[in-house]
Parts: C-alpha cells; structure tokens; sequence
C-alpha cells in the first residue's frame, strides 16, 4: 500500500484556473496510454480520434444549483454563509456553515425574502441539519438569492458567466453542490460529432458533493471516510452500456464521478445492473475496476480521493509522471483547468 505523501505534488500558484477556458472545447487535453506510458498533449476536441463506432460515452446529468446563501443569525448579528449539500426532504437539507463557531442548534439565519433558516442539529460529520420556512418554492429562492458554490481555491466571488461555465451543457437534474468538471469541456457539437461516428451517448446521475474538494487527513488511506452521494441509473443506459460491453466495445466514463457511479452499479463480470440510492465507494490503487474501459478527467488536487482514483486506473508512478509533465507544460489545473484522458 502506498503511502498518502505518494499522492502530494507541489504546483506553481498561477496554473491553478481562476477562469474557464475562452471557449469549452477550446481546453488542452494530456493524453495517457497506460500500456506504454507515452504522454501526449493535443486539443481536446481531438478526443474524438480515440473513438470507435459502437463505444459509449457515459456522461453525469448533475446540474450544480446555486448553492450559496448568505443570512444573518437572529441571535447574534453574525453574518453566515451557507452551502447546500444534499437535500433530505422537502425545504429540509444537510448544510456547511462559515463560521460555524457563531452557530448552535435552535439558532434562526434571516435571508431574503423573509426566508428563515432553522439550525436543527449537527451531523457527526460537522456538518448541520437545517429546515428552511419560507412561502416561496425553496429552489425559485435559490435560483433567485443563490451564489454559485465555486470551489475554495477559485479565489475570486462568482459573476454572471459562472451561471453557465460552471456547468455542463447537459446539466439536466437539479442537486450537485459541485460540478462534474471533466464533462465542462464537451460542447453540443462535439457530442453531434461523437454521435455520428457511432458513438452511443449515455447518461447517468450522481449529485456531486462538497466532499470531492476534501483532503485525505488519516494517516492510513484506508482509514479514510467517504462521503455519500446520491446516484441513478436507469434501465436504458445500464442496458447500452452493456450491450457494447457484449460486443468489446468500449466504456469512456466523463469524469471520476461517473467511474464512481460505474463502479458503484457494477457486476465481477464487467455488466452493470440499473438502480439508485447512495454511494460512498472509494477507490484507491489496489480496487480493481469492473466496467469503465477509459476516463476523461480533470487535474486533481494533492492528497484528494479523486487523485487516489486516477492513480487506481493508472499507476500512482504514471499519475506523477503525467503531472509532473503538465506541470513542465504550464497546463491549466483543477475544476476550470485542462483534461485528460486515460486509456
């Protein structure tokens, strides 16, 4: 077992993307074969040379609500952030507060519009439970007063072109506090393109949590906790995904949340079977996996679960190589850096 400083890297401040690309496809994309270890770097719209007719490309429908709010604790004055995670019922969530020293259970966070929001409990995780009471629907509220929760080493506040870069052209489920951010380089036309090569589009759903940005902190990598996200998927596109594995065609997942959700739903014998619920999977070097043949993913942050997965797909050797060429490259890292793509 490797060790979790195997899985550290340092980076230079300024190849950390504070903004998307001038246009989606228009990114960089590092490719990885892992059979001989060649490195190549191209333009992501030349990913489609890597398709076969029949292959299918399995992307995440998630669409990132705006999941920052802002209030005041009617107890103390203090100013609060909120960030949604996962709804549990209806006007009911699990939430993150900042600061959360200046909030306890049974305090009231005013908002717009006359909205309260009611702190429960808290969760053994830290996190907290929280009923909002509001006469209006809560999502109207949020598409209305809510901020989008780009991530913490975005050091900037969202604006008007996050609304739609911080999400994929195919966002379809309201519920993600993150974005699939390997799926923000694929446009309408690239996926025309894909199509007509013989491609079968498919989609699954795993609403990304906050947790994707969470260190390692335990010593022992397997002493690591996951989070839990919800995940669907649906009778049609288990079916196609495993039509094509019946015939060695083969599986390109978009991003580590779709391997998540793959690998989650997947049989020893490399067929998936449809359903839902949470997952809290965790793949590390060592997990062998079941269904996904090739990922396409972005750069990840040191020591996180998700470097942890691509270095199970590759090698945790290959994984610093690559990196350390991206680096050398001044590639762009993290949620609006450049791709890459692991076959």
């Amino acid at each position: 077992m490797y060790e979790l400083s195997d899985y550290d890297y340092e980076l230079p401040k300024e190849l950390i993307a504070q903004e998307p690309s001038a246009v989606r496809d228009g990114s960089r994309l590092l490719v990885l074969e892992r059979k001989s270890g060649n490195i190549n770097i191209m333009g992501f719209r030349d990913i489609i040379d890597f398709f076969s007719d029949g292959d299918v490309l399995v992307l995440n429908e998630t669409k990132v609500i705006p999941a920052r709010l802002f209030g005041v604790s009617e107890r103390n004055s203090a100013e609060i952030e909120i960030l949604l995670l996962k709804e549990i019922e209806e006007n009911s969530w699990e939430i993150m507060i900042k600061p959360g020293k200046k909030v306890k259970s049974g305090d009231r966070i005013i908002l717009q519009d006359g909205v309260i929001c009611f702190i429960s409990r808290a969760t053994d995780n830290g996190n907290r439970i929280a009923v909002f009471e509001s006469e209006l629907d809560f999502f109207e509220f949020i598409n209305k007063h809510g901020h989008i929760p780009l991530p913490p080493y975005i050091e900037r506040d969202d604006n008007t072109e996050d609304k739609s870069r911080y999400q994929t052209v195919y966002a379809k489920v309201p519920g993600a506090a993150a974005a699939p951010t390997a799926g923000l380089h694929f446009t309408h036309d690239l996926l025309d393109d894909l199509r007509k090569k013989g491609v079968d589009v498919v989609s699954v759903l795993l609403h990304v949590g906050s947790g994707t940005f969470r260190p390692i902190k335990t010593d022992k990598i397997t002493d690591h906790k996951m989070h839990k996200e919800f995940y669907e998927v649906s009778t049609e596109a288990a079916d196609k995904i495993n039509n094509a594995k019946s015939k060695g065609k083969k599986i390109f997942a978009v991003g580590t949340t779709v391997a998540r959700t793959l690998e989650t739903v997947g049989e020893d014998s490399g067929l998936v079977r449809p359903g839902s619920g949470e997952t809290g999977i965790f793949i590390y070097p060592g997990c062998r996996f079941k269904v996904i043949d090739h990922l396409i993913t972005n750069f990840h942050l040191p020591k996180s679960t998700l470097i942890l997965l691509v270095s199970a797909f590759s090698s945790p050797e290959m994984i610093k190589r690559a990196y350390d060429h991206a680096i050398k490259e001044n590639m762009r890292f993290f949620s609006y850096g450049d791709a890459m793509l692991i076959i």
